[in-house]
C-alpha cells in the first residue's frame, strides 16, 4: 500500500501526526484542515454532505448512466462475463433504480435502506435523499474477479439529478451510453448530463450498437452525437466517444470490425488504469472541494457583513440575493478567484432564499490560511508520495471478465494482419504474389538483377503515399543497404505499400518473416523458399 512519509522522517510528518497509508493521509487531512471550514460556513447544505473514511477507502467505481435501450445492463454483465443478481434486460426501461454492483464473497442483494447504514459501504450519505431515492436502489454483490478491483453503479438514465451529482463527485469514471439508433437527448438525459458539471475530466462516452448500422451511417451517426454532445457538455475538449458492440452477440455487420476491436480495447485499458489513479483521483477531487469550500466560505461572510444590525433585513436579504452576480465579481476582483471556481449562481439564488443572513458566520480567517496551507504544502507532499510508491508497488489493474485473455492467441488485435500477417506460414508470405510483382519489376529494366532508387521511384509514386512514407518502406525494402533493390527487395517493396494503403502501420524494423529469403543468414531459408516455388 502507499506510505505517507518517508522512512527518514520516522514515519511522521512536520506537526509529528501518523499516516501509514495516503488514503489515511488524504483522509486526516480532510478531517483537520478542510472540514472546519465546511462546518462552519454550512457547506454540507448548500452543495455536498461530508465525505467519510468509506469515502477515501472505497474501490474506484464506474457510473453508467444512458437512456433505456442503450445497453447499460448488458454492457456490465459483457465486462463481467456472467449475470449479477437483480439484473434484467429487455427493450423497455428496465433499469428503474440504481443498482451499486460490488464484489462479496456471498451472492446477493442488499436493499438501499440497509445499504446507507453500513459504514464500510461509501453510500451513507444518500440517506438524505429519502425513500423515494433508497426504495430504487440496491447493491448486487457478487464473488467476480472484476469487482475485486472496481465497483460498477447502473442507473435509471433520467431523474434524481441531484442523487447523480452526488456519484459524479464521488466515482473515477461516467461512461455516457448512447445507442447507434437513438441518438436524440431527452430534456431528462440532458438534465442528468448537466449534472456532472466540473467533473467533466471523468466522462467517455460509448456509441453502444455501432454494429446496427453500415459505415456510412455510422460516421453521421458519430457526427450527429458530437453535435448533440456539444450542446449538453460545455468543456472547450472534445469528449472521448468509443465505438463498438459490447455484448457477445455476432456483430451484424463486419466491415468494422478491425475498428470495434481496437475501441474495445482503448476502453479497457482506460478502465483497467482506474486503481493505479484512484489516489491521484481522490487527491484531486479534495482539491476541488477544497476549492469551492474557500469560495462558499468568501460568499456566506460577505453576505453577512452586508446585512444591518436591526431593520430591514428582509428587504436586504432579497436585495443580496438579486446582486448575487455582481457579488461573485466583486470576490472574484477582492480575491484573486477563478470565475469558474464559483457555485451556480441561479441555484446558489434559489437555495439562499431559506437562510437568515444576519445568522451566518463572520469571515474567520484562520480557516481559510489553514485550507490554503493544505493546498500549497501539504497536497504537493502527498503528491509526490503518491508517485514515489507507485514506482515501487504499482496498483494491481483490473482483471477477470472480458479484461482476461481477449488479446492472447490468434485473436489478439492485428494478428496475422497487416504486417503479422504470414508470421506463422511456412513459406515466405509475399511468394505467393511475387509473379506480379516480378512482371512490374522486369518492366523497370534492371541492371544485373536490380534496378536503381530512380526506377523504383517512379513505379512507387504510383500508390500515392507521402514521400515520407515511401521513403520509411525503401529503407525496409533495401535489406543489403546498398541503394538498389533486387527481385526480392521489390516484392517486399510492393507487399509493405500494399500493407499501408490497406490501412495498417509500419514497422520500425522489418520482422524476421518478411525478410527476403536470399537475404537471410539461416542457410535453410533458400531452400523453403525454393520448394514453394516448385
Amino acid at each position: 500500500m502507499f506510505s505517507w512519509v518517508k522512512q527518514e522522517q520516522g514515519g511522521r510528518n512536520k506537526e509529528g501526526e501518523m499516516y501509514q497509508t495516503v488514503t489515511e493521509g488524504l483522509q486526516t487531512l480532510y478531517t483537520k484542515k478542510l472540514l472546519p471550514l465546511e462546518e462552519t460556513y454550512l457547506f454540507h447544505d448548500f452543495h455536498s454532505p461530508a465525505l467519510e473514511a468509506a469515502d477515501f477507502q472505497s474501490k474506484p467505481m464506474v457510473l453508467l448512466v444512458g437512456q433505456y435501450s442503450t445497453g447499460k445492463t448488458t454492457f456490465i454483465r459483457y465486462l463481467l462475463e456472467q449475470d449479477f443478481p437483480g439484473m434484467r434486460i429487455g427493450p423497455e426501461p428496465t433499469t428503474d433504480g440504481f443498482i451499486a454492483v460490488m464484489y462479496g464473497e456471498n451472492e446477493g442483494v442488499v436493499p438501499g435502506n440497509a445499504l446507507v447504514v453500513d459504514p464500510k459501504k461509501p453510500f451513507r450519505k444518500l440517506n438524505a435523499f429519502g425513500n423515494s431515492f433508497l426504495n430504487r436502489f440496491i447493491c448486487s454483490q457478487m464473488p467476480n474477479q472484476v469487482l475485486q478491483s472496481i465497483s460498477i453503479i447502473d442507473t435509471p438514465g433520467y431523474d434524481f439529478a441531484e442523487v447523480l451529482r452526488w456519484f459524479g463527485e464521488r466515482v473515477d469514471r461516467i461512461i455516457l451510453l448512447f445507442d447507434a439508433h437513438k441518438l436524440d437527448i431527452s430534456d431528462e438525459f440532458s438534465e442528468a448530463i448537466k449534472a456532472f458539471k466540473g467533473q467533466d475530466d471523468k466522462i467517455r462516452v460509448v456509441l453502444n450498437k455501432a454494429d446496427q448500422v453500415d459505415t456510412q451511417q455510422l460516421m453521421r451517426v458519430y457526427g450527429a452525437l458530437m453535435w448533440s454532445l456539444g450542446k449538453v457538455i460545455n468543456t472547450p475538449e472534445v469528449v472521448r466517444v468509443y465505438l463498438g458492440s459490447f455484448w457477445a452477440k455476432p456483430l451484424q455487420n463486419t466491415e468494422n470490425r478491425r475498428l470495434f476491436e481496437a475501441e474495445s480495447q482503448d476502453l479497457f485499458r482506460d478502465i483497467q488504469g482506474l486503481p493505479r489513479n484512484a489516489a491521484l483521483r481522490k487527491l484531486n477531487d479534495l482539491i476541488k472541494r477544497a476549492r469551492l469550500a474557500k469560495v462558499h466560505a468568501y460568499i456566506i461572510s460577505y453576505l453577512k457583513k452586508e446585512m444591518p444590525s436591526l431593520f430591514g433585513r428582509e428587504k436586504k436579504k432579497e436585495e443580496l440575493i438579486m446582486r448575487l452576480p455582481e457579488i461573485y465579481t466583486i470576490l472574484q476582483r477582492e480575491h484573486h478567484i477563478s470565475p469558474g471556481d464559483f457555485p451556480n449562481v441561479t441555484k446558489m439564488q434559489d437555495m439562499l432564499q431559506h437562510y437568515d443572513f444576519s445568522k451566518f458566520p463572520s469571515l474567520k480567517m484562520k480557516l481559510i490560511e489553514s485550507v490554503d496551507k493544505m493546498l500549497a504544502s501539504k497536497i504537493a507532499v502527498l503528491m509526490a508520495m503518491i508517485r514515489e510508491e507507485e514506482s515501487k508497488q504499482p496498483p494491481a489493474m483490473v482483471s477477470g471478465g472480458a479484461f482476461e485473455g481477449s488479446q492472447d492467441g490468434p485473436f489478439g488485435q492485428g494478428y496475422g494482419e497487416g504486417i503479422s500477417a504470414g508470421a506463422d506460414a511456412d513459406d515466405w508470405i509475399i511468394s505467393r504474389e511475387k509473379h506480379r510483382y516480378d512482371e512490374i519489376f522486369y518492366m523497370l529494366m534492371p541492371v544485373n538483377g536490380k534496378i536503381t532508387g530512380v526506377n523504383a521511384k517512379k513505379e512507387m509514386m504510383n500508390s500515392r503515399l507521402p514521400n515520407t512514407v515511401l521513403g520509411k518502406i525503401w529503407k525496409l525494402a533495401d535489406c543489403d543497404h546498398d541503394g538498389m533493390l533486387d527481385d526480392e527487395e521489390f516484392a517486399l517493396a510492393q507487399h509493405l505499400i500494399k500493407i499501408k494503403l490497406e490501412g495498417y502501420e509500419l514497422p520500425t524494423e522489418l520482422p524476421d518473416h518478411l525478410v527476403p529469403p536470399s537475404h537471410r543468414k539461416n542457410p535453410t531459408a533458400e531452400a523453403l523458399y525454393n520448394h514453394s516455388e516448385d
